[in-house]
């Protein structure tokens, strides 16, 4: 059964406003002159297309048992058209990739017209991975959330309905009580079964009646009625004090090149106004994350001169989660683009990252036409 808890309702108002988040609670220190270091990094292109298929997106990456895997979105040449399907590969050294692999086929919307599949990441339990894609129409409706599951990262089970109208950013983390939050673009789905597979319930700042379904589309219409600009493509991380710190992607006409930030005091069921923050982004989806010693990190590109470049890929590290005040260049280096697409761009697009045995692992697309996995030792990071 699905679920939908909105903060605007009658009798959360109270709640709401003892929660909404002070303005500029978060900000870095990233500016474009020369010093930032540049980390000692490998990298290894995972999928670079030849003649067909050329758009390459939404890339996640995991580690199960002897295997890396990743996870991405792959259409024909431009984005989010019908007949985007999902696509992974594998490796047990990181330098050698499988042969891409289809994932997941969409549906038939009308016809002979497709639907449009998005890859959302991993969750792992136990010895079991679960891997996230989402579907919807071609005219971005009937939005669903799919899962399979697989011991191997080879062989995967078929896919189970989550029955959530989401198309995430990010897979399920956990937060500190073991319950798992998806962070989508406005909608935070959570659930407590620790697998990641059922009990999804619907999490916003919206109202309720604001919103039927979560995808690239719908998270105009409530901005607009909120007087808020375009947010979408949330990434979070929680705090000591158990407060989650979801910051959100503005896009579009109102784009100024800083991050928005909603928080929530109870474990993702309800979530503040969100505000701006003073920490500077590209216009892109970005990834939050805890490192070892319980320092925090972004992972994005916070340049603002060039909008939209996309790069550099910038590693930020916080001491308290507010004040984002070391900063590394993880790469730099352009990437020629093979064919032109629609809204293909971006050097270094959606990363995602993983931490596994003293490394940090960050996937990107490149150009929204190949994906390439970086690693480097995070010993580095002072």
């Amino acid at each position: 059964m699905l679920t939908v808890k909105g903060v605007y309702t009658t009798s959360l108002l109270l709640l709401s406003m003892s929660c909404i988040a002070q303005h500029a609670p978060i900000k870095n220190t990233y500016t474009s002159e020369d010093g930032i270091p540049h980390l000692i990094i490998e990298r290894k292109m995972i999928y670079h297309p030849d003649t067909a298929w050329l758009y390459n997106h939404h890339a996640s990456i995991t580690h199960l048992k002897n295997l890396f895997i990743a996870i991405w979105s792959d259409g024909m040449i431009d984005e989010d058209k019908p007949g985007q399907r999902v696509f992974f590969a594998v490796s047990k050294d990181f330098f050698h990739w499988s042969a891409p692999q289809v994932f997941a086929n969409p549906g038939v919307y009308k016809n002979d017209t497709l639907n449009v599949l998005t890859a959302a990441g991993f969750h792992q339990f136990n010895d079991t991975i679960v891997a996230y894609y989402g579907e919807y129409s071609p005219h971005k409706t009937n939005t669903h959330l799919w899962a399979k599951t697989s011991t191997d990262g080879e062989h995967w089970s078929n896919a189970i309905n989550m029955h959530v109208p989401v198309n995430p950013n990010h897979g399920p983390e956990k937060i500190a009580s073991g319950r798992l939050i998806i962070s989508g673009n406005f909608t935070f789905p959570y659930t407590d079964d620790y697998r990641g597979l059922s009990g999804w319930t619907m999490s916003s700042f919206y109202a309720d009646s604001l919103y039927k379904e979560d995808n690239p589309a719908t998270f105009y219409a409530p901005a607009e009625k909120n007087n808020l600009p375009p947010l979408c493509e949330g990434s979070f991380f929680q705090t000591d004090d158990s407060i989650i710190h979801m910051l959100l992607r503005v896009t579009g006409k109102g784009w100024k090149g800083k991050l928005w930030l909603t928080e929530s005091k109870d474990n993702g069921a309800h979530w503040s106004l969100p505000v701006e923050t003073n920490f500077t982004d590209n216009d892109s989806k970005f990834h939050f994350g805890r490192l070892p010693n319980r320092r925090f990190y972004y992972a994005g590109i916070p340049d603002t001169l060039h909008h939209y470049a996309r790069t550099p890929l910038v590693l930020s590290i916080s001491n308290d989660g507010k004040l984002f005040d070391k900063n590394y260049i993880i790469a730099d280096e352009p990437y020629n683009l093979k064919k032109e697409g629609l809204w293909k761009g971006g050097q270094y697009g959606y990363p995602h990252t993983m931490i596994y045995k003293g490394d940090m692992y960050v996937i990107v697309s490149r150009m929204k036409e190949a994906i390439e996995v970086i690693r480097f030792k995070i010993d580095q990071l002072k």
